[in-house]
């Protein structure tokens, strides 16, 4: 019996502890270094343009709709493509897919309603494309309730930003750096083909980083 078993015991309060769940990426150089993405929480997936951010966001989406959970995506400034999202193997007819118009208080109370109402796997809220100016406006009492919201559910929320926002709130946070492009074709023809991304566990802090890639649209 450990201290805080002991401790309940005496104060006769009921303890249940229970073993974090996580829903594997779908990545598996990132799931080595993770485990996954907490359930019940928070995580955050931050980086800069052409870094990843998609890719590893409909891979995540592609890994809970393969476990038959509905999803909804929250697209705050119109940056979710559908069928790269169904070409990475999310099943769109498990999707809700929020567009918000540019409209970030929009994107705001569409995450709280949905986090309350329960039952997703993972709400992804895509504030990627909202100005520096706006998010500095958000208070931190969206993410402490956002997090209470999630408690004892099996919900993610993950957020996809150019900068962490959550912080302390967020159990977990991605920092995604782009690496090097990868082209193909002949001399003087040349088309991206991919790019090798690097992300970087910054909470909780984990001293190694894993690499995967994103394939080129178009």
């Amino acid at each position: 019996m450990n201290a805080a078993t002991a401790l309940a015991a005496t104060l006769g309060v009921r303890s249940e502890f229970k073993i974090p769940e996580f829903l594997p990426s779908g990545l598996p150089s990132l799931d080595r270094i993770i485990q996954g993405f907490p359930r019940g929480a928070i995580s955050e997936i931050a980086g800069p343009e052409s870094s990843g951010r998609a890719t590893l966001v409909h891979s995540l989406l592609a890994s809970s709709t393969a476990k038959l959970e509905v999803c909804a995506y929250i697209d705050a400034g119109d940056a979710f493509d559908p069928q790269s999202a169904a070409a990475s193997g999310v099943s769109l007819s498990q999707l809700v897919w929020i567009r918000c118009g540019h409209d970030a208080e929009h994107a705001f109370k569409s995450a709280d309603l949905l986090l309350h109402a329960g039952g997703f796997g993972v709400v992804v809220l895509d504030l990627s494309r909202v100005s520096d100016r706006i998010l500095r406006r958000v208070p931190i009492s969206y993410w402490h309730r956002f997090r209470l919201a999630l408690e004892n559910t099996p919900t993610i929320l993950a957020l996809l930003e150019r900068d962490a926002q959550a912080k302390s709130c967020a159990s977990l946070i991605l920092e995604l750096t782009r690496k090097q492009a990868i082209w193909t074709g002949s001399p003087g023809f040349h088309l991206l083909r991919e790019i090798e991304i690097e992300a970087g566990c910054r909470k909780p802090f984990r001293p190694v980083t894993a690499s995967f890639q994103a394939a080129a649209l178009g």
